[in-house]
């Protein structure tokens, strides 16, 4: 693998900011220091830059089979895509098909991710049929591969959906072996009476998306699944909250000194709900569940981050095409759920969150890193700049200058959810596992180089 010395560069991490130089010997950081005098094969001078550890998206479906197609990035457009934007690794979803095994579901994302993904990934595994023989499994699951975390779906009943009753057998049967469970929060009965309700009235048009999918079925959720938790003191994740309602629920627990890992999305934080209201079927490229909200929702977004009672940025990265959003064209319920993210959500949380003193640098690398290492027990191999780390590194230009666009991005879809956005600050060098991936707009890895992760 040989050495590589980053000189000169602006060493940020959750906790620190200091100048320094960075020695790196096959895959790992071996020497932090100022004005190192060290023989490298290659010296990169980071004068200017900001030098983050590699991102972690803690949110991602790679080829996911949903809503009768899959997903339109592969694992190795996808994680490329997220080397592009800073993002060292993801945590994919392993998703069981009711009537099926967890080993099943496992066998088949290994299969799509081993030998195809250009970044490193992990699993969490979504269950979604809690019964006797799923049970016997979740020893095999945390031990052998690795995964400690395991996704309920309070929505999509008959396909994803579990009950009350599921989600605590499944927490008490992870809780025994160091687990934890983590929830897509929506009242899916809610949800799914609304849906009916507007598509008997021939109300079928995109914007039907977020008004049948209030605020207040999120909330309900929310607060359902951590009072879940507190009941047995098990250890608990909320994915993608969304809004206020959600976030005084976890306030609300807090209170009660319940601690919730709790993670958003950056779509969350930027964009709101006026995008589904567009002319035409163009709402479309924003259907996602949660969906978008308001600009108070965003507001309380970014002050629960620096209330630390929002722990991760994620994406929810789950991408589909025009034309497979277009099975939705005359039923907003039958458009996919998803939009593509992987590839802006660090540059993005850097030019509105740290350009605009939403967050600090040290609370930009804790969400968009540090903290998902941590509680997906990634850490101190991710999510950190330290001795004996992987060297999984960015770095970062603060001043450069760039426009969004689905004609420019890696993701495999055709539009972009930021089309025009422009942006203050870039990644100009990934370096993956001591080897540089990403530099000068060039992809320097392949499909494959990417390594499974067992936690």
């Amino acid at each position: 693998m040989g050495s590589l010395l980053i000189k000169n560069g602006k060493i940020v991490t959750a906790t620190d900011l200091f100048d320094g130089d960075i020695y790196i010997v096959d895959e790992k950081i071996q020497t932090l220091g100022a004005r190192l005098d060290l023989k490298a094969d290659k010296t990169i001078d980071a004068k200017g830059c900001f030098v983050f550890p590699g991102g972690i998206d803690p949110h991602t479906h790679m080829e996911l089979p949903f809503m009768g197609t899959s997903a339109s990035d592969t694992f190795e457009s996808g994680t490329l895509a997220g080397l592009y934007g800073g993002t060292t690794t993801i945590i994919d979803f392993a998703i069981q098909s009711q009537g099926k095994s967890l080993s099943e579901a496992l066998t088949q994302w290994h299969e799509m991710a081993k030998g195809n993904a250009v970044g490193d990934y992990a699993f969490h595994m979504a269950v979604t049929d809690f019964n006797e023989k799923t049970k016997n499994e979740i020893k095999d699951v945390s031990e052998r591969h690795g995964i400690k975390s395991y996704k309920v779906f309070m929505a999509y009943k008959g396909a994803l959906m579990v009950d009350d009753r599921q989600i605590l057998q499944l927490m008490e049967e992870t809780k025994k072996f160091g687990g934890m469970v983590i929830a897509h929060c929506e009242n899916g009965d809610l949800i799914d009476g609304l849906v009916a309700k507007n598509r008997t009235a021939g109300n079928l048009a995109p914007r039907y998306h977020v008004l049948t999918r209030p605020p207040i079925a999120e909330a309900e959720a929310t607060g359902r699944f951590t009072d879940l938790a507190y009941s047995g003191e098990y250890e608990s994740y909320v994915v993608h909250l969304t809004c206020e309602e959600s976030l005084q629920r976890i306030r609300l627990a807090t209170q009660r000194n319940q601690k919730v890992n709790v993670e958003t999305c950056v779509q969350y934080l930027l964009l709101d709900e006026s995008l589904y209201y567009k002319e035409g079927f163009e709402g479309s490229k924003w259907v996602m569940s949660p969906p978008l909200r308001k600009e108070k929702d965003r507001e309380a977004l970014w002050k629960g981050i620096n209330q630390n009672l929002i722990h991760t940025v994620a994406t929810d990265h789950c991408p589909f095409c025009m034309n497979q959003k277009e099975m939705g064209k005359n039923d907003f319920s039958k458009i996919p759920n998803g939009a593509p993210g992987i590839e802006h959500r660090m540059e993005l949380m850097f030019s509105e969150g740290v350009e605009k003193n939403k967050i600090s640098l040290n609370k930009f690398v804790d969400v968009t890193s540090t903290a998902a290492a941590k509680i997906f027990g990634l850490f101190p191999r991710k999510g950190t700049i330290a001795v004996g780390s992987d060297a999984d590194l960015v770095i970062f230009d603060p001043k450069e200058e760039h426009t969004i666009s689905a004609k420019t991005h890696h993701m495999n879809c055709d539009y972009s959810a930021y089309e025009g956005w422009k942006v203050k600050g870039k990644c100009k060098t990934t370096i993956l596992r001591g080897t540089i991936a990403i530099e000068n707009r060039k992809a320097l890895v392949s499909k494959g180089f990417g390594k499974y992760l067992s936690r």
